[in-house]
């Protein structure tokens, strides 16, 4: 395998000495790997020029062919090493949710489940269930997905907010002197909540854009300006006092949270015990959002089917 990886870096750098950079070894560690793989196969691999190396014919062909079979052993050790261990539950979702809207509320699924071991696996993309190893998935947006389970967990908002200690502790106190305000931006648009506000959309001239929800809070965080956001992030950081939501105004958002899990057909069985207690958290949220009373919390969370 030594020499096949130092072979496959080699053809494909096209240098003894970036190989041996890559793979952290030196140079005649390489060549001696390379001369041993040679002699093995009784076949010239390279044709040498001078100090340097260039590959043969066989070299070529063999090179295509080793470089599919190490990636292939790649992948194969990745998803064996991401398949869920005995008692461990791997939930997929995108870094926002869970930094600030699932964090803050899993100690007390841990606490009623001291046995269980929980993997976050965070993501941009829309990961594959089956091939990331996971059992449940939180996404958003409007589905349907393809061979998924899915189930509506609660619907957002988007809030106008800021810290406290923008432009001095001098906030704006109207849609009209908000829109005044340095903007951070995003690609969402802010039309549902100016139509709220009886206000034309600002230019998308000039300002601040981030295309990323925690670097957009940071941004806000630090005093850069104003951010429409969504309530599901900012809700913590409101209730402690590092931002505030200026007016009074909010707008739907277009795109729910969703439980999303394989349908049963071959897919292992989802872990209801977790997909209770999501609920009842979800359930909860929604009430405090609202001004309701939340949902008293039951003693434990249903047990797995």
């Amino acid at each position: 395998m030594n020499a096949l990886r130092c072979f496959e870096a080699v053809a494909r750098l096209g240098s003894v000495g970036r190989a041996a950079d890559e793979l952290h070894v030196t140079h005649s560690a390489v060549s001696q790997q390379l001369r041993q793989l040679e002699a093995m196969l009784g076949l010239a691999l390279f044709e040498r020029e001078g100090r340097g190396v260039r590959l043969a014919e066989n070299g070529r062909l063999y090179a295509l062919q080793v470089r599919d079979a190490l990636q292939g052993i790649g992948d194969a050790t990745r998803a064996l090493r991401i398949r869920p261990r005995a008692g461990e539950l791997v939930v997929a979702l995108i870094p926002s949710f869970g930094q600030h809207w699932l964090l803050p509320r899993l100690p007390r699924y841990l606490a009623a489940h001291p046995g269980r071991r929980v993997r976050l696996q965070a993501s941009l993309d829309l990961q594959d269930l089956r091939q990331a190893g996971a059992q449940l998935a939180i996404r958003m947006g409007q589905g349907p997905w393809d061979g998924m389970v899915q189930e509506q967990l609660f619907t957002d908002e988007l809030v106008m907010v800021a810290a406290p200690g923008l432009n001095g502790g001098a906030l704006p106190h109207t849609p009209a002197e908000v829109l005044q305000c340095p903007l951070i931006r995003s690609a969402e648009s802010w039309a549902p909540w100016c139509q709220r506000a009886g206000l034309p959309e600002p230019s998308p001239a000039g300002g601040l854009w981030i295309n990323d929800s925690n670097l957009s809070l940071q941004a806000v965080r630090l005093g850069l300006g104003v951010a429409l956001e969504r309530l599901s992030l900012v809700d913590g950081l409101l209730r402690t006092g590092e931002l505030v939501a200026l007016t009074g105004i909010r707008a739907p958002y277009a795109y729910p949270y969703w439980l999303v899990w394989p349908q049963p057909a071959g897919a292992q069985t989802p872990p209801m015990d977790f997909i209770g207690w999501l609920r009842e958290e979800a359930l909860r949220y929604a009430a405090e959002r609202d001004g309701a009373a939340p949902p008293a919390a039951s003693s434990d969370c249903p047990a797995a089917s």
